[in-house]
């Protein structure tokens, strides 16, 4: 029996000083070890307490949890291959420093695309967004390192959405609903407000952000995109990760059994964690150093993070 109470006492000591709220959730395939809330949604007075149902900003779990599993099953019904040329799906992908980059490449951050810009100062929507990434000027060879970049992630949401035929939003909506994970949205409802923990005051917008997404360039998109957007509990989270857990032993899967390994093996760029979407186990990670090697996780600006251990059967 795993004993949780040292990480209990971190996380308690944490509240309120490092962040007003948190929630746990950690477990094997087949169920839940531990869940706990921890805190206030908030640091205003009155802030009402943190609960297990609390929704957080998932912030860059979006892209593991939504943009990368939405990849995956595109690949796997046939609609999307890793190997396409991004040009193949992107009009305004052109040129030759361009001209190798895939579909694979923008998933393992090794397009050469830098790793983020303020584009929503001065664009909204996909068709100004998509322009100015398409015509950046690259910052490295693709494939001779690797940079992780919001902005491939984004132009990634725009690739899903044509090869899916629909949003990114409905085709996740889709899987939340078929796999049964519960509270998983883009742009939670208003009514949910009282439930969503706050994450800052937002000097560009000259407000609290609650139920708001955080990332300045989502919202410019309206709150959906491949990098973030996501909203959601711990509990939600905790089932995407016990089906990610049941798809390594075979049982309910999310793909067929030859995608998901493609997935979640480290790439073979020099110096790079990174597998498809997820990032793996170094001794520098954000989980720490007893995760065995096989680990894959991610973690998003928020403070909220996710890791998965194969070998040990544990999230």
């Amino acid at each position: 029996m795993i004993d949780f109470e040292i990480a209990r006492q971190v996380i308690s000591k944490a509240v309120p000083t490092a962040f007003p709220a948190a929630v746990v959730n950690v477990g094997h395939h087949d169920k839940v070890l531990w869940q706990e809330p921890f805190g206030v949604l908030s640091h205003k007075i009155e802030a009402p307490a943190t609960r297990l149902d609390t929704i957080f900003d998932l912030a860059s779990l979006t892209k593991i949890l939504a943009t990368t599993t939405v990849a995956m099953t595109a690949v796997d019904s046939g609609l999307l291959a890793l190997e396409d040329p991004v040009s193949r799906w992107i009009s305004g992908w052109r040129g030759q420093a361009r001209k190798s980059v895939t579909v694979g490449d923008l998933l393992a951050h090794t397009s050469g695309l830098t790793a983020h810009l303020p584009f929503f100062r001065d664009h909204r929507g996909r068709a100004e967004f998509e322009h100015a990434i398409c015509t950046l000027p690259l910052e490295y060879v693709p494939r001779s390192r690797s940079v992780y970049s919001d902005l491939g992630f984004i132009l990634l949401g725009f690739l899903l959405e044509d090869a899916g035929r629909t949003s990114l939003q409905a085709q996740f909506d889709q899987l939340v609903k078929y796999h049964r994970w519960g509270e998983l949205w883009f742009r939670p409802d208003f009514m949910l407000r009282d439930r969503i923990a706050a994450t800052e005051v937002d000097s560009w917008r000259g407000r609290l952000l609650t139920g708001e997404v955080d990332d300045e360039n989502t919202w410019a998109l309206s709150g959906v995109a491949g990098h973030a957007g996501l909203f959601g509990t711990a509990s939600a989270v905790g089932r995407f990760a016990r089906t990610v857990l049941q798809q390594s032993r075979g049982g309910t899967p999310l793909v067929r059994s030859e995608i998901f390994p493609r997935f979640i093996t480290r790439t073979t760029v020099p110096e790079s964690s990174r597998a498809l979407g997820w990032d793996t186990m170094l001794p520098t990670s954000s989980c720490g150093t007893r995760m065995s090697a096989s680990a894959i996780g991610h973690t998003g600006f928020t403070g909220t993070s996710l890791w998965v251990d194969i070998e040990a059967d544990l999230y």
